[in-house]
């Protein structure tokens, strides 16, 4: 079985750096990772990712952190199928990520579900 890390909210904003800076300042969160469409803030071992607003402002959606993204992966893949939903297999990302994502069903949520490249 796998061993769930983190799962944290990924708020969509207008304005990155006011959203950013409402965290900073009000809750003491650190910048984890600064991108211009893209942060990760963090405070102790907890994270919210900001990212930019788009045309679906209001859809959720959620990272999951995983310890063993491939296991997990071989665990889940055919039990997906059973339902009415997109997939994306698991790939690597240019941040250092591996993940999978799945919009979870009968909702507008993208679950992104990953794990540090190694």
């Amino acid at each position: 079985m796998y061993k769930a890390l983190y799962l944290s909210p990924m708020i969509p904003s207008y304005n990155i750096p006011e959203t950013v800076r409402f965290f900073q300042n009000i809750f003491a969160f650190n910048l984890a990772l600064d991108d211009s469409n893209y942060k990760i803030l963090y405070k102790e071992d907890r994270t919210v990712h900001i990212l930019r607003a788009g045309e679906h402002i209001g859809e959720m959606e959620m990272y999951l952190e995983v310890d063993n993204i491939d296991l997990l992966w071989e665990t889940v893949k055919d039990q997906l199928k059973s339902f009415e939903t997109k997939i994306r297999e698991p790939f690597n990302r240019e941040y250092g990520m591996r993940e999978f994502h799945v919009v979870i069903p009968y909702t507008k949520a993208l679950l992104f579900v990953g794990q540090v490249v190694k």
